[in-house]
């Protein structure tokens, strides 16, 4: 009976995360599969297109990683005060609108940059011919950014409170949308023009701004959701909390422009490797990406989980928490690592025609940087889950340092010399990525673990009542 009874906190916060992660996870993998769905129709107008396509999209989502990382600051800061205070309405209003004021100003400065996109690339070597076209798809593309980030911070809002059931369905719907709007636009279907790769940055847009609105709607009609008056007062500022998400948010961003450049800047080498390992890379990474959804959505309930027990100053349950998720992630990474090595070919052909004389050299170099991926899976998955639960201790400028000397100075230089300056090619720079990864795992997992040592969390637990439901 003792026994059990020592293990009950344990499980309860086993079924918490798994409650709060399974749906986020899910969002995040079908996510992917809105942006799969515009690499499916784009790669059928060509090598050509889906190249200029894949270094368009490395832009933007360095980008979008960037608003992200800064309004994503909401998520520990809700966490805490409900963890804090029984009466949060307030200042998780607060919290959520001063995120949408920063996505709302961050995201019209980051639709400034995308519009010198095609310099950017004409800086990097590409192609003339690549960069033209990258650009003007880049600057259609970009006008998404702004629904996007107000999305991500609604997205937040709803996962922390209880709902992340919304942010699954939401996000299928999406799919939807994203599909007819593709297959009406880029090859002039339903009566529409056929506009080719403006045609599926417009669909992308077209569909993050449903994406807004279905939260709305979500909102305004859930009860416990409208109490909150997200939307009220708008106008009125909360300078203190602005400068705190700012504080915070700000290291977050870095952290995600680090990884998020990590294989941007890959994109950018495989393109002066060669346009067919460009292709195979964008398959591959699409692949590899799709996986990491899990251990990223496990990872944002740890920062939730984390972020309630750190407001309620209980030390026992952020230790508790924080080592759940990890162990959660653990175990999904290593089922994604196998099927990449096991079936490369059957998981390629989602996104190609592998049978296809034409696709042969595509094929072989994207199954030979999948074997990577699975090697890497591990660490990318307790990367991605450390990152997590030190957010919700509210630590972010440590781990910013760590991703920049991670990402960078170990896997990007390892890339560059591998990849260029060795026969191994596009391998190379997926080798880089695995060592990036690997160092950032490391070092985070060593900071989460000697938590106490760095003064990141009370000395000793003093748990307050509040009510847990909010965030299981």
């Amino acid at each position: 009976m003792r026994a059990r009874t020592r293990n009950h906190p344990l499980r309860e916060e086993l079924r918490a995360t798994l409650r709060l992660a399974g749906p986020l996870a899910l969002a995040n993998m079908l996510q992917m599969a809105v942006f799969a769905i515009d690499v499916i129709f784009v790669a059928r107008l060509g090598q050509e297109a889906l190249a200029a396509s894949s270094l368009a999209v490395a832009i933007v989502a360095v980008v979008m990683m960037g608003l992200n990382g800064v309004t994503g600051a909401v998520a520990p800061l809700i966490a805490a005060e409900i963890g804090r205070r029984r009466n949060s309405v307030r200042e998780v209003r607060r919290s959520a609108r001063m995120a949408l004021w920063l996505a709302l100003g961050l995201g019209l400065v980051a639709v400034g940059i995308c519009f010198f996109g095609e310099r950017i690339m004409l800086l990097t070597g590409q192609s003339p011919r690549i960069s033209a076209i990258s650009g003007h798809f880049i600057r259609v593309i970009s006008l998404a950014l702004v629904p996007m980030a107000v999305a991500n911070v609604l997205r937040t809002f709803v996962s922390a409170l209880g709902r992340p059931v919304f942010a699954t369905v939401i996000t299928a719907l999406s799919i939807g949308v994203n599909a007819l709007g593709n297959y009406a636009l880029v090859f002039g279907n339903l009566g529409m023009p056929a506009l080719g790769l403006t045609g599926s940055a417009l669909a992308s847009t077209i569909t993050a701004c449903v994406t807004v609105l279905a939260y709305v709607v979500a909102i305004r009609n859930d009860r416990n959701l409208r109490r909150f008056h997200v939307f009220g007062r708008f106008w009125r500022p909360e300078w203190q909390r602005l400068r705190q998400m700012l504080r915070l948010g700000l290291p977050i961003s870095a952290t995600l422009i680090a990884e998020g450049g990590l294989f941007s800047g890959a994109a950018f080498l495989m393109g002066l490797v060669g346009e067919v390992e460009l292709a195979a890379h964008t398959v591959a990474l699409q692949i590899a990406a799709f996986a990491f959804q899990v251990p990223f959505g496990i990872g944002q309930a740890a920062t939730i989980r984390v972020g309630y027990h750190y407001g309620a100053g209980d030390r026992d349950a952020i230790a508790r928490a924080g080592w759940v998720a990890i162990a959660i992630g653990l175990g999904f990474v290593g089922l994604s690592a196998l099927a990449m090595l096991l079936i490369p070919r059957t998981i390629i052909s989602a996104y190609v025609d592998v049978s296809a004389p034409a696709n042969a050299a595509l094929v072989a170099l994207a199954v030979q940087y999948l074997f990577v991926a699975a090697i890497f899976q591990l660490t990318d998955g307790v990367q991605a889950i450390a990152a997590g639960v030190l957010r919700g201790v509210q630590d972010t400028r440590i781990p910013a340092v760590i991703a920049i000397v991670g990402y960078w100075l170990a896997g990007f230089a390892t890339s560059v010399a591998l990849g260029l300056f060795t026969p191994l090619r596009g391998v190379g720079v997926w080798i880089g990525l695995a060592v990036g990864l690997t160092v950032a795992a490391i070092l985070l997992l060593g900071r989460w673990h000697w938590r106490g040592r760095f003064g990141l969390v009370p000395e000793r637990s003093m748990p307050i009542s509040a009510p847990i439901v909010a965030l299981s």
